[in-house]
């Protein structure tokens, strides 16, 4: 049966997600919301096209594991006959000639480890969103793969005849495929994918050892920023949510979303969470995709999601050749919530944005011209804090005023006084000052409910959210303040199920939410241990850690009872949460000194 116990390979350019079978089930090209070359993964229940395997014969066991401190996979299959090969995936990442080669392109291994192997190599892939593949024998050595969108070239060193017929064949020697652009491959393949490969690892080590990893749960967290730098779109700055679409929130709900556009706030949390461990180039490079989304913003509006090269125009779709994971369609393209009003994306451009006037590390610090240019983005947090929206969990059928984005453009306002201060501009600094205060007293009188002791999730009513637990994040509600301290009595009893947390018990346009959202749960932990409940803290995060994938990942959501997991995969929000936790509980380095 298809699960999301999947280990994702990339190089910020393409990605591909392999199964416990060693199968690429998933990838997109020529870039992450491009056409699925491999689209098994939302093929229907038993798809027999979308996916590249490399299959041992009498197959009895199979183990996979990551190379240290890189997304470069190696799989183990074993026989019952005592042979066995190791296959070695990843997509070349590495600097050459002043630049970063990462090519639209996919490098295998296999390697013969035991006795006398046998492998049927099984290259299935999909064109058209589903469809077939035109495909052409180029020579003796590699198989053309022609696109609607891009021509890509399979060269190998094994008998290609015996590839595309899909014939069992003994591996006796090292094979190399790498599938990339159509053209010819410059140089000995064998010995120019190895190279790829020692460059490709040194690369990704040499980028983990940067990281300023807490004490605790170091390897959590190491997967947890190779995965979120996977999740750049490198060559804009852009970061999408997830590398996939329409992986349904529970089974049957019809909640099946495209993931893999760049939300404002997704964003925002990813940087905020990478910043912390020193992952300045993801910032750096968001901040370049966030100016050039402020300069291009009509009227200073600002959408909740772009693509990732800046596309505000995301028309939602079906594709209906495709039956969905598991068979639960829809599968959709595009995602309608571009179209929606979130206020709360204000103030998570100027939050990502202010960190750049006071880090001496950047390349590029912020100047007066970006101050100026944040200032349009106030302006639309000034104007709108107290007006009806989506909210950030994006309802399409009905707005409200949310406290969540109320709070958002409180900081927006904040934030930007803040950068005034640096800049030495005392008249902005009052002014934003003013109207952040302005704000504040608005949320704290429409927001707070005396009666139920709790801050509601939106002005006119007494709603249960866990995102009013941001509140504390956003430094808008201290730690001993009674009122938050009162409204995390209320969302635990009213929210928690278990160890996991919901976003809210109301009914939406899809009726009552089955699965618990994951980064609420994080939410729910970081409030525990701020409010001094660290042991419970302590629990609840290793409780989440043993729901991971084996590749040590999460998606966006999961089942209360059953502990599955459903939603995109993997999901940012969700590996955040794992990096803010790890860092807030962790031990100091102190304590080993």
């Amino acid at each position: 049966m298809t699960t999301l116990d999947l280990w994702p390979i990339g190089n910020c350019q393409v990605s591909a997600l392999v199964d416990r079978e060693g199968r690429f089930v998933w990838g997109c090209v020529p870039r992450v919301d491009g056409d699925p070359l491999f689209s098994a993964l939302l093929g229907g229940e038993e798809p027999d096209a979308g996916y590249w395997g490399i299959c041992l014969e009498d197959s009895v066991s199979i183990e996979q594991e990551y190379i240290r401190n890189t997304p470069i996979l190696v799989t183990t299959h074993r026989d019952s006959h005592g042979g066995a090969i190791e296959v070695i995936d990843f997509c070349p990442r590495f600097q050459r000639e002043g630049r970063t080669y990462r090519p639209v392109a996919f490098a295998r291994i296999v390697r013969p480890i035991e006795g006398s192997p046998r492998v049927r190599i099984a290259l299935r892939p999909t064109c058209g969103w589903g469809g077939g593949c035109r495909e052409q024998i180029g020579g003796s050595n590699h198989l053309r793969l022609l696109m609607d969108t891009i021509a890509l070239r399979l060269t190998t060193t094994a008998p290609i005849a015996m590839v595309q017929g899909e014939h069992a064949f003994r591996v006796e020697r090292p094979l190399h495929f790498f599938l990339g652009p159509d053209e010819s491959f410059q140089g000995d393949l064998a010995s120019t994918v190895d190279l790829m490969l020692y460059r490709t690892t040194q690369e990704w080590q040499g980028w983990v050892r940067g990281l300023a990893v807490p004490l605790e749960w170091q390897e959590v967290v190491i997967r947890c920023a190779i995965t979120l730098k996977l999740c750049q779109h490198e060559e804009t700055g852009a970061i999408v949510a997830a590398l996939t679409t329409s992986v349904p929130e529970h089974a049957g709900s019809q909640r099946n979303w495209d993931y893999r556009y760049c939300w404002i706030r997704d964003a925002y949390y990813t940087v905020q969470a990478l910043n912390r461990l020193g992952a300045l180039d993801v910032l750096e490079g968001y901040l370049g995709y966030l100016r050039n989304i402020v300069d291009g913003a009509r009227g200073g509006h600002i959408q909740p999601l772009y693509g990732v090269l800046g596309e505000a125009q995301l028309p939602e779709r079906i594709e209906e050749s495709l039956g969905g994971y598991r068979g639960m369609g829809p599968v959709r393209v595009g995602n309608q919530a571009a179209e929606q009003i979130q206020h709360d994306a204000y103030g998570q451009i100027v939050l990502c944005s202010v960190h750049a006037f006071f880090d001496h590390r950047l390349f590029r610090q912020s100047g007066i011209e970006d101050f100026e240019a944040l200032e349009r983005v106030g302006e639309r947090a000034w104007a709108y804090y107290d007006q009806p929206d989506a909210g950030l969990w994006e309802l399409r059928t009905r707005q409200s005023v949310h406290t969540y984005s109320s709070a958002m453009c409180w900081a927006a306002c904040d934030r930007l006084a803040n950068a005034a201060e640096r800049l030495k501009l005392p008249e902005r600094e009052a002014l934003w000052s003013e109207r952040a205060q302005v704000i504040r007293e608005r949320i704290e009188s429409a927001a707070w409910r005396e009666d139920t002791r709790r801050m509601s999730a939106t002005f006119a009513g007494d709603d249960l959210d866990a995102s009013v637990l941001q509140l504390l994040d956003l430094r808008f509600l201290e730690a001993d303040d009674p009122r938050f301290l009162d409204t995390l009595v209320a969302i635990e009893k009213g929210l928690r199920r278990g160890s996991t947390m919901l976003r809210y018990d109301t009914e939406d346009d899809f009726g009552l939410p089955e699965t618990a959202f994951n980064v609420c749960t994080f939410w729910l932990i970081e409030a525990l241990f701020l409010t001094g409940r660290s042991d419970e803290a302590r629990a609840l995060f290793e409780e989440m850690l043993s729901r991971c994938t084996a590749a040590g990942l999460l998606s966006e959501d999961i089942d209360p009872q059953s502990g599955e997991l459903w939603g995109n995969y993997p999901q940012t929000y969700s590996l955040v949460g794992m990096i803010n936790c790890a860092a807030m509980l962790s031990k100091p380095w102190s304590s080993i000194r």
